[in-house]
């Protein structure tokens, strides 16, 4: 019998002691590998996600989640529907007057349609020749030299200075990739997509807003973060997508997605 006895172990069979070595070989050997791989990696993505979507199926990627989202939303819908009827034949007070103050809700909360003058922008990723260029350019410079390959790419925090910005100049509604934005709303960049509310879309990411164009382009103007991005528009050797139109009619949709509130609790 082998194993653990009360008095010590007893011997191990040969191929036992082989497999032993082996994995006591093996294992720092597979981790020194892994490190070098990061090592040399590291360099180029600087510690960040360089849209790997350059490189594959961004309408693959998009159309599968998007499909799953919708699925999603179908049947949210459909509760809501359901939830609807029921409550509509409701007699209590207390019900009614809540359908009263979501009636009186519903448009400032964006679930009712706005359209009428306002702006469109719409933010792009640099062109893929200037982003290998410059991958080119690095190998030869020293590292203070070289120029940061994030800047090639729009981040959600790009696009949400857009969006608070023209909430600063009073917009009434405001789209993106025509889905309406509501105080819910998350922009979230995963990979080569930003997500909005759950759905991925890919660049060019169209903006729109009603409100005063005037006002509007103030604020956009005077933002920071947009200032910034719109030096790498101006700036020869990266070229970021952007573009800035006014226009006499935005039709902004009621949002109709999930509703998806989340929030924290005090520990106890």
């Amino acid at each position: 019998m082998t194993g653990v006895h009360a008095g010590g172990t007893t011997g191990r069979r040969p191929e036992a002691r082989r497999r032993s070595r082996a994995w006591r070989v093996g294992t720092p050997v597979v981790v020194l590998l892994s490190g070098a791989l990061l090592a040399v990696s590291a360099p180029n993505s600087e510690g960040s996600d360089l849209r790997p979507g350059r490189y594959t199926d961004l309408a693959g990627l998009v159309e599968g989640e998007a499909a799953d989202y919708r699925k999603v939303e179908e049947s949210y819908q459909d509760l809501s529907d359901e939830v609807d009827r029921l409550s509509a034949g409701v007699g209590d007070k207390r019900v009614r007057e809540a359908r009263r103050r979501i009636a009186t809700l519903r448009d400032p909360a964006g679930m009712t349609p706005r359209s009428g003058p306002g702006l469109q922008i719409t933010l792009s990723d640099a062109p893929d020749e200037l982003f290998d260029e410059a991958v080119e350019r690095n190998r030869d410079l020293e590292p203070d030299d070289r120029i940061s390959l994030n800047r090639f790419v729009v981040h959600q925090q790009d696009i949400q200075a857009v969006v608070n910005a023209l909430w600063t100049g009073g917009a009434s509604a405001v789209t993106i990739a025509g889905q309406r934005v509501i105080s819910t709303t998350g922009i979230r960049g995963k990979g080569p997509v930003v997500q909005l509310q759950g759905q991925p879309f890919p660049q060019p990411y169209v903006i729109e807003a009603v409100g005063d164009p005037g006002a509007l382009y103030a604020a956009v103007d005077a933002d920071p973060i947009v200032q910034g991005y719109r030096k790498d528009a101006d700036n020869p050797l990266i070229r970021m997508g952007w573009e800035l139109d006014f226009e006499q009619r935005v039709e902004a949709p009621a949002y109709d997605g999930v509703v998806d509130l989340q929030y924290a609790r005090p520990l106890r």
